[in-house]
């Protein structure tokens, strides 16, 4: 035992065991994107399944039609008239429609402000009292005026004023029914859902009038169309990758598929195949926007406060019609009608390749993990060697006594330990870190006509301050391959933590992130100035205002106008992107770079 022990200190010391860490960081990127491209297989995912047995979706006969397709008409005939009138007079037309059904109807003004513009308006709600209940539950219903494309939801609208008059009429509701016609779906709904759980900035917002019980799901109706569909997309995705419960996203398809007869489909994969490739490109449109962490439409603001909700959006040519849409919404809610708490026995956490196809958490967490691993490998690896050097045996004294094998053993390198001077390399870490509120407040806070010109300069200095920081390090102090080694290692322990943290709450943010870093664990000082400047250029490729410029030109839209979204995001819906992007991976790539340009003093 004792001789074992002895030999794996000796191998501790042995400097070949210093090699293996880069091989290691490099075999967790590649087993952490194979993994990645393993899930959409049978043999990883799994099909999807009610876990709560109370939802009993599709058990009942929806009644919606006949005599309530005139009713429709008529809303619709109202809606028309009111159309391109101000949003205080479309409120009076349809508080007086919701008033004759019987309903209590309130209204609520806010006010947001973002890159110079500001979004005012007025929403209009109506609550149907439970006649089997005691006010203590709540299932929302919204129609926004206009969609997250500015396109005017009139069927939306008309069938949710049908729907609400229809629910009237029944005494089999349990919770309250709240009906929300807020005039966009991407401020007026986070106003109202911030108000209802006293969430909401006074100033800005105003408080709610009328109030009813716990929220246990919403299904915002997006129906632009004029003419009848073919299949309804569901849009499930919240702001910062937050997604509702998976047993809502299950119910509605197995409403739609197995009651209504309508096809279903999800991030806008309108011919899905059920093959390998609609699969994977299915996963990755989902990963995309959860990365993002931008808010898809009217049901995301619902989801920061555990409220489940999606929207139900028809497309194409098809035989399915309005009464159709309408049955499906009042089967789920049928279904939501029947719950006794939240729905929570099902995932949170699902990355789906179809509507009846899904990964857990439990089987794609490891992919990001492993590309967080690769940063925290390297970090300890560049620590342990920070705090050693290297020397070369005499020889003479070690192999008295011992022949041949001593005199080997002489011109063997060997490793002495070193003290760590950590101030310089935290220094240097702390004012890359420090450097990110600058963008972060920037980009957030100007008006949207200064963003692009301001973005550009921003870039052009963000690839000049690791060149000047590194000047500047070695006018007044004299950097050495330790410091050059610590800072590194501060800066991927850092980059490893936040993201694997990062991995249990937004995987798909994390694991980006985390591939467009990679390049940060393998650059390191080099003598060679042609070397030095082609790693620095490498690095330019992927840093972040390259990316946020590539990506603009990919979606085919102005950097202004992504800056403006990202901003709106921010300063309205707290979409934490921005905080990651800008003060968690701009500095770790500043802080590669400036190590690339410090070999001259190395």
């Amino acid at each position: 035992m004792s001789r074992l022990l002895s030999s794996a200190l000796s191998l501790r010391r042995d400097p070949r065991i210093l090699k293996l860490p880069p091989y290691l960081s490099f075999l967790c990127i590649l087993v952490g994107v194979v993994w990645l491209f393993l899930l959409p297989l049978n043999n990883y995912s799994r099909r999807t399944y009610i876990s709560e047995n109370a939802l009993l979706p599709g058990q009942v006969h929806t009644y919606f039609g006949g005599s309530e397709h005139h009713v429709l008409r008529a809303y619709r005939h109202e809606v028309d008239e009111i159309v391109g009138q101000d949003n205080y007079q479309i409120n009076d037309k349809l508080e007086e429609i919701l008033t004759g059904v019987g309903l209590k109807v309130g209204r609520q003004n806010y006010t947001y402000h973002s890159a110079g513009d500001e979004y005012s308006g007025q929403n209009l709600y109506a609550i149907l009292q439970a006649p089997r209940g005691d006010a203590t539950e709540a299932i929302v219903l919204v129609a926004a005026w206009k969609n997250v494309e500015e396109q005017l939801n009139r069927n939306g609208v008309s069938l949710a004023l049908t729907l609400v008059r229809y629910f009237k009429r029944w005494s089999l509701w349990s919770k309250d029914i709240i009906l929300v016609i807020p005039p966009d779906s991407k401020t007026g709904t986070q106003a109202w859902v911030d108000a209802y759980h006293d969430a909401h900035n006074p100033e800005l917002v105003a408080p709610l009038p009328l109030k009813s019980g716990a929220l246990q799901g919403a299904i915002a109706i997006d129906y632009p169309q004029d003419r009848h569909f073919k299949a309804i997309h569901i849009i499930y995705d919240g702001p910062n990758g937050q997604l509702p419960n998976l047993d809502l996203i299950n119910s509605i398809v197995n409403i739609a598929g197995g009651q209504m007869g309508m096809t279903t489909s999800i991030q806008k994969m309108k011919q899905h195949t059920n093959n390998y490739p609609d699969r994977l490109q299915t996963m990755l449109r989902g990963m995309l926007n959860q990365g993002l962490g931008y808010a898809a439409g009217a049901h995301s603001s619902f989801i920061p406060y555990h409220v489940d909700a999606v929207t139900l959006q028809p497309y194409g040519e098809g035989f399915q019609d309005e009464m159709a849409m309408g049955r499906l919404v009042e089967g789920s809610f049928r279904s939501l009608n029947n719950l006794l708490e939240h729905l929570h026995q099902s995932f949170f956490f699902y990355l789906l390749m179809q509507t009846d196809r899904f990964v857990s958490i439990g089987t794609y967490l490891p992919s990001a993990m492993l590309l967080a691993a690769n940063f925290t490998i390297m970090a300890i690896s560049l620590w342990v060697k920070s705090g050693q050097s290297a020397t070369q045996g005499s020889g003479k004294s070690k192999s008295k006594g011992k022949g041949k094998k001593g005199a080997a053993s002489a011109a063997s390198t060997t490793i002495q330990n070193e003290g760590r001077d950590l101030f310089l390399p935290l220094a240097i870490v702390a004012a890359c870190h420090a450097l990110s509120v600058v963008p972060l407040y920037t980009f957030n806070r100007l008006p949207a006509s200064m963003l692009a010109p301001a973005f550009a300069i921003f870039s052009a200095i963000s690839a000049a301050i690791p060149l000047v920081i590194s000047s500047l390090i070695n006018v007044f102090y004299k950097p050495t391959t330790q410091h050059f080694q610590l800072t590194k290692s501060f800066s991927l322990l850092v980059l490893g933590m936040c993201l694997s943290t990062l991995a249990t709450l937004n995987f798909s943010l994390a694991f980006l992130i985390g591939l467009l870093a990679t390049p940060l664990s393998f650059v390191r000082p080099v003598k060679s100035a042609a070397v030095r400047w082609s790693l620095a250029g490498l690095l330019n490729v992927v840093a972040p205002p390259t990316v946020v410029y590539t990506a603009a030109h990919i979606w085919g839209i102005s950097i202004a106008d992504l800056l403006r979204e990202a901003s709106f995001g921010w300063n309205v819906w707290g979409m934490y992107t921005p905080v990651l992007i800008w003060c968690l991976w701009w500095p770790a790539w500043m802080v590669g770079v400036i190590n690339v340009f410090g070999a001259a003093s190395a």
